[in-house]
């Protein structure tokens, strides 16, 4: 039987979530990764969206059962038998910046007892070691499935330098149509500044948070719209810059025009996962819509959904209508560069 051929597919780590947010609230061992938020995130607009993502020994089939049941199909890499860190720790210290060690002494400031999963949790920042090492994150060209089942539009998501290099090439050859991509933080700590012009060169879409857009372009100083068309310059059709409750700076490179789209005002609760929603609601509007300013307001409707409440699938419990109107309301907010 030939494989089921998903429009929208995300290429993204899919982990067990360990957190602390910034008001001493826990979450222990819920499914996360950015894989599964940037799903969500095209899910509030689309039907089925698969991820693409290595998955390891001792998952639970009870984390994929409900994915499968939000609307999301994981595939693409069998389960791999060679361990690697599946569990995501981190710990808010303040209501948007996190820190992803040490979870012992995060646990001990709330006054509460280490969660027996954490006993053994690594010091370092697992999130930065995959992707600067492979692990979890890491996605290559060999891991896809055969050509008939690829998607017509793909997100990467963060993830080691050699997937964001490898994988777009491969998947244009497979004859995906549209593909989007989230930078990791990390190229510029490994020397791969150099390297990024290979890596934006031919996308659709070039996604990076503001940190990651000025640490790309030091020493240089721009305002935010030069700063989208100094990286669409290196060969991307559009740019989105996501500065989280700032909103975000799109820039078109073909039309040479920009825009801003400020963030909803949302309820903030948890920002666990916004960025990647924000990503996952712009590849849904870009594949459908072809438009860069229609898929930033889709993404950032799709963020101010995660940020309300926590949990991957929160989003998805939404009132029907409710993004759509959200939309509606963000449009004549939008501002010309």
């Amino acid at each position: 039987m030939e494989a089921k051929r998903y429009r929208l597919s995300i290429v993204g780590g899919i982990r067990r979530d360990y957190y602390i947010t910034a008001d001493g609230e826990t979450h222990l061992g819920i499914p996360g990764g950015h894989g599964v938020y940037a799903a969500v995130g095209a899910r509030v607009w689309s039907g089925e969206v698969a991820v693409y993502s290595r998955i390891g020994p001792g998952f639970p089939e009870r984390d994929l059962a409900q994915l499968r049941d939000a609307g999301i199909q994981v595939i693409g890499h069998p389960r791999t038998s060679e361990p690697f860190e599946q569990r995501r720790f981190f710990a808010y210290v303040t209501p948007e910046r996190r820190v992803g060690s040490n979870p012992a002494g995060h646990f001990l400031r709330i006054g509460r007892p280490l969660p027996k999963e954490l006993l053994n949790y690594p010091s370092e920042n697992t999130e930065e070691a995959s992707r600067i090492l492979g692990g979890a994150d890491a996605f290559l060209p060999d891991d896809l499935p055969r050509e008939g089942s690829l998607p017509e539009c793909v997100h990467l998501c963060p993830a080691d330098y050699r997937t964001h290099v490898l994988l777009p090439p491969r998947l244009r050859e497979a004859g995906v149509r549209i593909i989007t991509l989230d930078p990791s933080a990390w190229y510029n700590s490994m020397d791969y500044a150099s390297g990024l012009r290979d890596i934006a060169s031919g996308l659709d879409a070039f996604l990076p948070s503001v940190e990651e857009a000025r640490e790309m372009l030091r020493p240089s100083e721009l305002g935010p719209f030069e700063t989208a068309e100094a990286l669409a310059s290196m060969g991307c059709r559009f740019v989105a810059i996501k500065h989280g409750a700032g909103g975000s700076c799109i820039w078109d490179r073909e039309q040479a025009r920009g825009w801003h789209v400020p963030a909803y005002p949302a309820r903030v609760r948890d920002v666990t996962g916004a960025g990647d929603a924000y990503c996952g609601g712009f590849l849904a509007g870009l594949c459908g819509q072809g438009d860069a300013l229609e898929a930033a307001l889709m993404g950032t409707v799709s963020a101010s959904l995660a940020i309300e409440g926590s949990g991957a699938v929160y989003p998805l419990g939404a009132l029907p209508g409710l993004a759509r109107a959200r939309l509606e309301a963000l449009r004549p907010l939008v501002r010309p560069a």
